[in-house]
């Protein structure tokens, strides 16, 4: 009997040179709160890995579970079916260390800081950490509306590979990605990143750079003028609300998307763009400092200018102040 000589299957297929190369298969997020949350589902949905990193072991399962909460409730109401939560889910890991990332394509920085902190030394330290521990051709993006990404990246070695991707991740079936180019972002680089969205069934908005983009900028103004004609008495808080829900068919009204949004998050939107800008229709309304000082910041604590129930559905009776 001839002797069976085993020969090795791979010699057989592509190299790894000649073997077709996917534009992003696996993306870095930079702090999985709910905005980081919401772009590991928006990005995992369309079959990418991502890797979260977080601080602690206790905050990467508490991510995980709110994401697993999130697909739960798709399942619920006939959005998803459990097969591909279970997809989704397993293209999903945390990770403790930067070095994790060393084969991403695109890694963004999606960081949550407090009242205080200093958002934009925090967002810069995590934009050298990165760039210390990936490849030279990966994407760095920030998704702050409020800091310009020219000063994020203006002390990195390799700052063209850096850009602003600014996606709303509070207003329910939200379509628009703002992309702002720093000073020295390539048009390679912006070109990709347009075609990323266009992945993630988005469409991709081309804006200068400018703290707030066009979004963040037109919102804290809409709710200031809001709170003004709530304290005027013009009409009430609901009917504000109603108004602007029906006659500009906004999914949700002025003061029922600051408390989704968070009011801790709106103080801080609106202190950066006072302190780039110095006008007036960005310093808060006392109505915002009152509720905000009282610790009532929207759903997240249960209650600001409305109350919500645990499961962070609003109960009809106006509060306010």
């Amino acid at each position: 009997m001839a002797e069976i000589i085993p020969e090795p299957i791979e010699k057989y297929g592509l190299s790894q040179h000649a073997r077709p190369k996917v534009l992003f298969s696996r993306i870095g997020i930079v702090g999985c709160g709910s905005v980081g949350q919401e772009l590991a589902i928006t990005i995992s949905k369309q079959g990418i890995d991502v890797t979260f990193l977080e601080l602690n072991d206790h905050l990467i399962q508490h991510s995980l579970d709110e994401i697993r909460k999130q697909l739960d409730h798709e399942i619920n109401h006939w959005g998803l079916t459990p097969g591909e939560r279970n997809a989704i889910m397993s293209r999903i890991r945390g990770t403790l260390s930067y070095s994790d990332f060393t084969h991403c394509e695109l890694v963004i920085e999606a960081i949550k800081s407090k009242q205080g902190e200093s958002s934009f030394s925090m967002r810069k330290d995590v934009f050298r950490s990165i760039e210390k521990h990936v490849d030279k051709r990966c994407i760095i993006a920030t998704n702050s509306s409020t800091i310009t990404v020219t000063e994020l990246s203006s002390e990195l070695e390799n700052n063209d590979r850096c850009i602003s991707f600014h996606i709303s991740t509070t207003a329910p079936g939200a379509s628009v990605v703002e992309l702002a180019k720093s000073l020295h972002t390539s048009d390679e680089v912006y070109s990709k990143v347009a075609q990323f969205v266009k992945l993630l069934d988005k469409i991709p908005i081309e804006v200068t750079e400018s703290p707030g983009l066009v979004s963040v900028r037109l919102f804290v103004v809409l709710l200031n003028e809001a709170c003004e004609a709530l304290m005027e008495g013009v009409s009430s808080m609901e009917n504000i609300d109603l108004t602007m829900r029906s006659s500009f068919n906004m999914p949700l009204g002025p003061f029922e998307f600051a408390d989704k949004v968070g009011l801790d998050k709106i103080i801080r939107w609106m202190e950066n763009l006072y302190t780039e800008f110095g006008s007036t229709r960005y310093i808060p309304n006392p109505i915002i400092k009152k509720l905000y000082r009282a610790n009532r910041l929207g759903r997240v604590s249960g209650i600001g200018f409305y109350r919500y129930n645990p499961e962070g559905n609003k109960i009809t009776d106006e509060i306010c102040c």
